[in-house]
């Protein structure tokens, strides 16, 4: 069979692949792109784009409950998990369409349908999805092949009807009971999001608090936040075994830690949202020289190089950050280096995130945990949102506003934000933080009024000793 040859070929339609793809085609690179499934990676298709989407029809629904606080009384009737569903595939729906449309656009660029593997040194076979397979062969191999969720390898769950995100926004029926394996950002997005929708939310975390890369204080917020609206949160116990009684319900076995107890939630549902394990299982890497690391995933150099010559990796299946952002700087960082001569560099750059509960929380550098731990001297800078007027005027007063500073440079080192629109104010803190600014420029910055923003003014005069 002949083989193909390509100045590049990229596998996986990511959100670092498919702009990669087309930017080395329109820079004139014979360019193959690899996609098994969908294109856009797990953001268009099961991440980022479907669960915002679903978190808009909970908020709505929460909003109606709520109606009456504001002056406006309307009732709650029921979630339409088939319109809610309806909706969410057309976005999704439209978002990769466009993708689709800036691919075939690129001239010099050919799509593969397909699993590819590697049968040499940036060789590669693709199985294609409409049958028979294909050799391809390129001067440099971009893998951006990402994660999928990890599975949960307890006694009995091989004998019961897991769902999995991805499974998550097909359901066209309301789980009378969703109990949910797992409290990272996936399991409490999902967990407020369906205890909106009317369903009855347990969830089950073996560590003795949620989100143990934060600082305690916005984790006990955030615990506070979702047990009043219901979430039944069982900390400190780990899954021992399930099993389906007869009538079709899912009876889960727990040990508490802290009780040193053996109890059981029994669901309707079950969703394991325990992390997640990179895609390289089904590469053969092993035939380029590619070495893993014991979790599976590809490591590269601040240059997304690996140890095999003109093999890059981007994306998730580095083994993070996991976040679709970083997964398109991942690109950039390849495009200013092999397309306008440039040195850029993964080393040092800001990693902000953000959990799209409601509401949000938003967070850029480091925590106040963990300038303790590497002996910083810091001021902490703290806001509840029961004290910032525009939060009180539209009735979200949930959550605080935390900043780490710098005592000898007044430079803000990492702040955290849950509260509403607590994505958009912890970006506007980490403007400040990359432009260098002492944390008095916003203490003293004009704000429009009403904003959120004029909150910064209050949350940098209101200090704490670290």
């Amino acid at each position: 069979m002949s083989i193909k040859h390509y100045d590049a070929v990229i596998i996986g339609s990511g959100q670092a692949g498919t702009p990669l793809a087309s930017a080395l085609a329109n820079a004139g690179w014979r360019t193959a792109l690899v996609e098994r499934k969908y294109v856009g990676g797990t953001c268009v298709n099961w991440g980022c784009t479907p669960t915002k989407a679903m978190i808009a029809s909970a908020q709505v629904a929460h909003m109606v409950r709520r109606s009456a606080e504001y002056g406006i009384h309307a009732e709650f009737d029921s979630t339409d998990m088939g319109q809610v569903h309806e909706r969410t595939q057309r976005i999704v729906e439209k978002s990769r369409s466009g993708n689709m449309s800036r691919l075939e656009k690129a001239d010099g660029l050919d799509l593969y349908m397909g699993e590819a593997h590697f049968t040499g040194v940036r060789e590669l076979e693709i199985v294609l999805n409409e049958g028979g397979t294909v050799q391809l062969a390129a001067d440099r191999v971009f893998i951006n092949t990402g994660e999928r969720p990890r599975t949960l390898d307890v006694p009995g769950f091989a004998d019961i009807p897991v769902l999995y995100s991805h499974d998550m926004l097909a359901l066209e029926e309301l789980p009378s009971h969703l109990v949910i394996v797992g409290s990272g950002p996936v399991g409490l997005e999902f967990a407020q999001m369906f205890a909106r929708f009317g369903s009855h939310v347990t969830v089950i975390e073996r560590e003795g608090r949620l989100l143990s890369r934060e600082d305690a204080d916005i984790a006990d917020a955030m615990y506070d936040m979702l047990c009043d609206e219901g979430v039944d949160i069982r900390l400190s116990s780990e899954v021992k075994q399930a099993e389906r009684d007869d009538g079709g319900m899912i009876r889960i076995q727990l040990h508490d830690a802290d009780q040193d107890t053996i109890t059981s939630v029994t669901g309707s549902h079950v969703l394991v949202a325990i992390g997640r394990v990179p895609n390289t299982d089904m590469l053969d890497v092993e035939k380029t020289g590619l070495k893993l690391d014991d979790r599976g995933y590809i490591q590269t150099n601040d240059r997304l190089e690996t140890d095999v010559e003109q093999i890059y990796a981007l994306g998730d299946v580095r083994g993070g950050p996991a976040f679709t952002h970083i997964s398109y700087d991942d690109f950039r960082i390849i495009r200013a280096n092999l397309l306008e001569d440039g040195q850029a560099s993964i080393r040092d750059r800001m990693v902000p995130y953000v959990i799209f509960t409601d509401p949000e929380l938003g967070r850029v550098g480091i925590t106040e945990h963990a300038a303790k731990e590497q002996g910083l001297d810091v001021q902490i800078a703290k806001l509840p949102m029961s004290s910032v007027a525009r939060a009180i005027e539209r009735g979200k007063t949930q959550g605080l506003m935390k900043a780490v500073i710098d005592k000898k440079t007044q430079h803000i080192l990492g702040c955290a934000v849950l509260g509403i629109d607590g994505g958009e104010l912890m970006s506007a803190i980490q403007i400040a933080m990359m432009g260098q600014l002492p944390y008095t420029a916003l203490q003293n910055g004009i704000f429009a009024h009403p904003t959120l923003m004029e909150s910064l003014n209050t949350l940098f005069s209101k200090f704490e000793d670290a």
